[in-house]
């Protein structure tokens, strides 16, 4: 008698690919693992390609039909940059495993191999993500930013076509795709903080499909799992969605675990950060990740949210 298939719901981008079958792998390896295949499924966000994000009304565009095909019994887990998926999931749904975070920083791509301080005055940067572009108006308010979409492989071509003078990508995403040889400079979470969750694949399964829980348990890294937690309490607690520009970064060293946190004016002109530690467990990260949420909106962050929020409606892909 042959055994069912686990189905992996993913997008059909080269990232997204080299993701799910990362976790088919890593499902393999297993004694007496079932066999996998994957399911391409379209987002909202694949479909409006060429259209800028804050154009494209909601949230959840790059997961929410690969996970209403989860709750429908299309496939059996789903596999995503947990960066995109929803700090409150659906009833029904579970983030089933963290894997090991890789880079979490932003990585810059130049024509010329220019870091971003040595970009020409009036520089046309390419981004995106609402975050990046506030970061990169503190940075370099000279810049010109200007809109990019498209997959990763799409972008640095663009690049190369002389669109833009340097771009902004996940470091994560071009190691990924063996596309590290492009960048021109790892920017600093000190003053570039990455998106919460950056570098993690997060993969989710229904709550109660007990035989699909079982394998997904071992792909799960606790240090990830901690480092995720207390960023998405932290992005929970602010509310933030993806419609604000809000940097996160936590780490686990030697049992702590440190948090920290800036958000920051689209024209780069105000910045509040906040940071903490505490003991590296569940409890503690999801308490952490509230405290540093405080610390920032005790600083006027919800103003600023508000304000941002209220001029540009923007998820980050």
């Amino acid at each position: 008698m042959s055994v069912p298939a686990l189905r992996i719901g993913t997008r059909a981008s080269a990232l997204a690919l080299w993701q799910a079958q990362h976790v088919a792998a890593l499902v393999a390896a297993q004694q007496g693992a079932p066999p996998v295949e994957l399911t391409r499924i379209s987002t909202s966000g694949d479909a409006q390609s060429e259209v800028p994000l804050w154009q494209v009304g909601g949230r959840a565009f790059f997961t929410r039909e690969i996970d209403r095909a989860l709750l429908g019994g299309t496939v059996d887990l789903a596999v995503h940059s947990l960066k995109d998926v929803s700090t409150q999931l659906d009833a029904g749904l579970t983030l089933a495993a963290t894997l090991s975070r890789a880079d979490a920083r932003d990585a810059l791509v130049s024509r010329d191999g220019a870091t971003l301080a040595a970009l020409p005055p009036g520089a046309r940067i390419g981004t995106s993500s609402l975050r990046r572009r506030a970061f990169l108006a503190r940075l370099r308010p000279d810049a010109k930013l200007t809109e990019l979409r498209g997959n990763v492989p799409t972008r640095i071509e663009r690049l190369q076509h002389g669109d833009y003078d340097a771009i902004v990508l996940a470091a994560a995403g071009l190691t990924r795709l063996g596309l590290a040889g492009h960048i021109s400079e790892y920017l600093p979470p000190e003053s570039f903080p990455p998106a919460v969750s950056q570098g993690i694949v997060g993969v989710c399964a229904r709550s109660g499909d007990a035989p699909t829980l079982r394998w997904l348990a071992a792909l799960d890294d606790a240090q990830a799992r901690l480092a995720a937690s207390a960023e998405r309490a932290l992005l929970r607690r602010l509310e933030g969605g993806c419609q604000v520009p809000l940097g996160a970064l936590a780490t686990v060293r030697h049992g702590r675990l440190s948090l920290a946190a800036t958000v920051c004016a689209l024209d780069g002109r105000r910045a509040l950060s906040a940071q903490g530690e505490s003991a590296a467990g569940m409890a503690e990260a999801l308490a952490l990740g509230i405290r540093v949420a405080e610390e920032l909106l005790a600083l006027g962050a919800a103003e600023l949210i508000a304000l941002e929020r209220g001029a540009h409606a923007v998820e980050e892909p």
